[in-house]
């Protein structure tokens, strides 16, 4: 593809100085695909994974399609998580301002009236489903003026089970409207829905370039339940360590642990559903700075989270399937640096786990980690082990550890 500036695409002047402002002056690859479409009214579906730079590549267009004038909100953005809805306002808020153009934030976890109040007299709406709902049940904001919807990380919201949300709020909005959809696949029940939501789409496939695809060691501990925090201390008392986000099954859990490693002199947050809004922000602030470099975090709360120099990712609790272990480890190595995701496997995931590694073309770091049974052979294939099998240092789990790279798909 030609390089084209943001003035080739057909932005305007106005969006272009704000974009110099910040330093933003060569559009990135979605970008130069997805503009010009967006601009000329056209729906669009567009697969691109998280950190691509799709943020501005609706937000760009929808700033110059929005007149300051036209009845309010002119365009929503639905996005499956409070922190991805948090991150896409501050993105689009410095080039709205540029066309005098406001932009609100809709999400649960703070007070509703006001959010209402600022959402009803925003040109730009960025929302939760959930919330949004809320709203609208309250009648305290109307969708019949939306000129343009965006669904992004369509995919995840379906995967959250937000379908038959979105169904509802998407039948609110103006048939005429123009619809984009980004998602960082457009196969299954996603590309179903997306049919389903656009009329006569231009479709854009952005895949990163094979040279910039992170490099990630993957390893695989098996041990006794009892032997857990002992390991995840052990893993997190590594020197060559960075920030690290260790995944944990329930809400509860992430509270339990944080504690348990406070405990072993281990400082840690915990990121989960049941914390306020201000509580998550507060800890992902502390996590982003530096100020605490563990972050516990339970599937859902840590959807939309894009921070950089995560060099870990620990599954401390096993991931569901295949595509979790992707979403979990795929938030390291970002920016073509090297990361490394360790798994906790006990002795009745072990047939579960081998097949989600296997999937991935890792079952020779499964089975390296697994322990030494009848006589010396390794046991990773009919799921059970006696004994347990605790880290050790260097490698920690006794064998090798190979970097790999692995075909992410979408990363988070």
């Amino acid at each position: 593809m030609s390089s084209q500036s943001f003035a080739d695409l057909g932005v305007s002047k106005p969006v272009v100085r704000a974009l110099a402002h910040r330093g933003i002056s060569d559009p990135f690859a979605v970008q130069q695909l997805v503009v010009a479409d967006v601009l000329a009214g056209r729906d669009v579906l567009a697969q691109s994974p998280t950190g691509s730079g799709k943020t501005l590549a609706f937000g760009v267009p929808i700033v110059d399609r929005i007149a300051a004038d036209s009845r309010r909100p002119g365009a929503l953005i639905l996005a499956p998580t409070r922190e991805l809805a948090g991150q896409i306002v501050d993105e689009i808020h410095g080039v709205a301002t540029a066309r005098a153009l406001s932009v609100a934030v809709v999400h649960g976890g703070v007070g509703l009236q006001k959010q209402a109040k600022l959402a009803a007299r925003a040109h730009i709406v960025v929302a939760t489903p959930g919330r949004l709902e809320d709203l609208l049940q309250r009648r305290e904001l109307t969708l019949e003026h939306v000129q343009i919807l965006v669904l992004d990380e369509a995919d995840r919201m379906l995967d959250m089970g937000f379908k038959p949300a979105v169904d509802r709020i998407v039948a609110k909005t103006p048939k005429g409207r123009q619809t984009l959809f980004f998602s960082a696949t457009l196969q299954g029940e996603a590309g179903r829905q997306a049919k389903a939501y656009t009329r006569d789409a231009r479709r854009h496939v952005h895949t990163p370039a094979p040279e910039r695809r992170a490099t990630v060691t993957h390893r695989f501990v098996h041990l006794e339940h009892d032997a857990k925090v002992g390991a995840l201390v052990s893993e997190l008392g590594d020197s060559e360590r960075g920030r690290t986000l260790v995944f944990v099954r329930t809400k509860r859990g992430a509270d339990r642990l944080v504690k348990r490693l406070s405990a072993s002199s281990v400082p840690a947050v915990a990121m989960h559903g049941n914390k306020s809004q201000p509580q998550r922000q507060k800890a992902l602030s502390r996590f982003e700075s530096g100020d605490v470099d563990t972050l516990v975090a339970t599937d859902v709360a840590a959807r939309g989270i894009d921070v950089a120099g995560i060099t870990h990712v620990i599954n401390f609790d096993a991931p569901g399937d295949r595509d979790a272990y992707v979403h979990r480890v795929g938030r390291t190595a970002r920016a073509g640096k090297s990361g490394a995701g360790v798994s906790f496997v006990l002795p009745d995931q072990t047939h579960d786990m081998r097949k989600i590694a296997a999937g991935l073309g890792l079952a020779d770091e499964f089975d390296q980690g697994a322990p030494r049974v009848n006589g010396g052979s390794r046991l990773a294939r009919n799921g059970s082990h006696n004994g347990s099998h605790a880290p050790r240092n260097g490698s920690r789990n006794g064998s090798r550890s190979r970097s790999r790279r692995v075909r992410q798909g979408r990363s988070g």
